[in-house]
């Protein structure tokens, strides 16, 4: 059974049945973010919105650390 809240199918639809969060919750907010747009772009519809809201997240990170230097 489907669990639209804890378990939507797109969340281990992944080849390798990992869900996405096993793997970005060791990343930082922003990297997990772009990170769980590329995993799950193919699997809601839309992956040219999914990769540039990864793309977004990954864009913020270079500047969150460019400012660090």
């Amino acid at each position: 059974m489907s669990d639209n809240v804890n378990h939507p199918k797109h969340y281990n639809a992944h080849p390798s049945g990992i869900e996405c969060i096993d793997v970005v919750e060791h990343m930082n907010f922003n990297l997990g973010n772009a990170m769980k747009y590329i995993w799950r772009a193919d699997e809601k519809g839309d992956s040219d919105s999914d990769l540039q809201k990864a793309k977004w997240y990954v864009e913020r990170e270079i500047e969150r650390r460019a400012a660090k230097k």
